[in-house]
């Protein structure tokens, strides 16, 4: 994709090559994010992943053939009571929601997450500077 596209011109265009559920999953998922967070800001990073970042980032939304994914940058720290997290469980730090064809997203418990990570990358302590 052009790197003069701006990231949210950039996933647009991911959603709309992905004319199918992969797509609409996507879709689905940005939407709650920024409903969970309105003050979320979208990136474009490693060769074309979707990122959602807040003092930090939030998640990642990877595509694949079977699945999307949310890869929460922190997810090893974050209280999972519904038990979204369903992939990458070993990691030390990260954590991630594999989404398959015909799943039901649970929009209150990823409102939550979302809302959770965010409150961590706000809560992370100052580098110092040297």
């Amino acid at each position: 994709m052009s790197e003069d596209k701006t990231a949210a011109e950039q996933i647009d265009a991911r959603i709309a090559a992905l004319d199918d559920w992969r797509g609409a999953t996507l879709a689905k998922v940005r939407a709650i994010i920024h409903a969970a967070d309105p003050e979320v800001e979208e990136t474009w990073k490693w060769r074309g992943v979707p990122v959602w970042e807040h003092a930090g980032i939030i998640c990642t939304g990877e595509t694949y053939k079977a699945a999307v994914k949310l890869t929460f940058a922190k997810g090893a720290s974050l209280g999972d009571p519904s038990g979204l997290f369903n992939s990458s469980l070993d990691g030390n730090v990260r954590r991630a929601i594999d989404i398959h064809e015909g799943e039901a997203i649970d929009e209150a418990a990823l409102t939550a997450l979302i809302r959770e990570a965010v409150a961590a990358n706000l809560a992370k302590p100052a580098r110092a500077k040297k």
